[in-house]
This record gives structure tokens, C-alpha cells and sequence, in this order.
């Protein structure tokens, strides 16, 4: 069954002077719920601005995206919201932490929208944390952290709210292969506990233990 279904859809951006530019041209698929999906391809093939056009932080210029039967591409930035908050979790490739927050701060973000009181919320953030390997660095800020283990807290942050569906951009590409092989034993345990995962790599080992591969080229699906 599928849980997200990308029709037609293309994104271009107006540059001053130029024609537009099309980062996307007329992509189609569809990827089942419980899946593992892993978009490849070369840089500047589209494969981010597809990533957060599912995740509904970008529009299409033309074309549909929809999450079961919600038309979420055109849906109203509070229905987009409420998915996000709801049934997506998002890993950012420059993991885009609070620097003035620590770790589990920065993870029980999402959270503050909640009804959980603050100490149900640090439980939760320091409990995600324990369960990555850091608890023991719960209390640092972004700039006390190495790379992979910023990566991890950003991962622990898009899973805190237990989302559905996973969307990860480059989780291996800024850390050590010690650190990445963590991160995708994650990955396979998440995708094990039923999550949908949607992850954009060219990571060989990413795209080895995925179920199934999607390759861009110049902004079109080729595979």
C-alpha cells in the first residue's frame, strides 16, 4: 500500500535575468508505508528539494504530493504543520541546532507544542538520548559536540514526537564511519519497528541495507 505518492511534480526557482531554473522536472513514485527509500544522485540532481517537498517545507511549481489520501501539497501551512508535528520526523543534513540550548533542550523542542509537562519532556529528550549514546552528553551545548554527535542529537529530535515516517538528508556525510555505521544500525532498527524512512545518501551502505533505491538525474527520476 502506498503511504506517499509523488505525481508529476516539478520545482523550479526564477532567477533574475535567466529563465527558470528547475530543480525538479515532472517526478513520479510512490513509496509504501513500512518501506525503506533511499534517493541518490549526483549533486545538484534534486535530490534535498525532493526530500522537502514530501516533508512539506517547500511547494511544488506543478505537480501533487499526497500522504495517504491528504493532498499535503496544497494543504494550508497549519494542516502542513500539524503533519510535521504529528506523523513526520525531519534529520537536516546541517542538523540545524539551537546553540544556546543543550542537547536534550535542543531534542525536547518539538515537544513544547505538547500538553507533557517540562519534566515529562526532559525525560523523554534524556531517555532518546541514552538510547543513541549520549546521555552522557545531555547537558553540552551543539558547540561541546563532534559532528557525529550533533548528527545524533538531531536524530534523537525528529524522533522524539514518535513519528511515522522518517525523512533523512545525508545522515552519514559529515562523520566518521564509526559514528555512520551507528547511525544506520538506528536507521535498520527504526525501519525494523515499523517507521517509514526516506533517506537522501550516497552512502553505499545506506543504499545496501534499503529495500528499495530511486536515482535523479538533472532533476528527473532515471531509476
Amino acid at each position: 500500500m502506498s503511504l506517499i505518492r509523488v505525481s508529476s511534480v516539478s520545482k523550479g526557482y526564477a532567477v533574475a535575468g535567466a529563465d527558470t531554473v528547475w530543480a525538479l522536472r515532472d517526478v513520479s513514485c510512490t513509496i509504501a508505508a513500512r518501506s525503506w527509500t533511499v534517493i541518490s544522485g549526483h549533486s545538484g540532481s534534486g535530490k534535498s528539494t525532493l526530500l522537502s517537498l514530501i516533508g512539506t517545507l517547500d511547494r511544488p511549481s506543478e505537480g501533487e504530493i499526497f500522504i495517504d489520501d491528504t493532498r499535503v501539497s496544497h494543504a494550508s501551512d497549519v494542516v502542513q504543520a500539524r503533519l510535521r508535528k504529528k506523523r513526520l520526523g525531519i534529520v537536516f543534513q546541517e542538523y540545524r541546532l539551537i546553540e544556546q540550548l543543550t542537547a536534550w533542550e535542543n531534542v525536547a523542542v518539538p515537544l513544547v507544542v505538547t500538553p507533557l509537562s517540562a519534566r515529562r519532556r526532559r525525560r523523554r529528550a534524556e531517555e532518546l538520548l541514552g538510547q543513541l549514546g549520549l546521555a552522557h552528553r545531555s547537558r553540552h551545548l551543539p558547540r561541546q559536540l563532534s559532528g557525529g554527535e550533533r548528527q545524533r542529537v538531531a536524530l534523537a529530535r525528529s524522533l522524539v514526537h514518535d513519528p511515522e515516517i522518517i525523512l533523512a538528508d545525508e545522515p552519514t556525510s559529515n562523520i566518521d564511519r564509526e559514528t555512520a555505521e551507528r547511525v544506520i544500525d538506528i536507521f535498520g532498527k527504526l525501519h525494523k519497528s515499523g517507521r517509514t524512512l526516506v533517506v537522501v545518501s550516497h552512502d553505499e551502505r545506506l543504499t545496501a541495507a534499503a529495500d528499495r533505491l530511486l536515482t535523479l538525474e538533472g532533476g528527473r527520476l532515471v531509476r
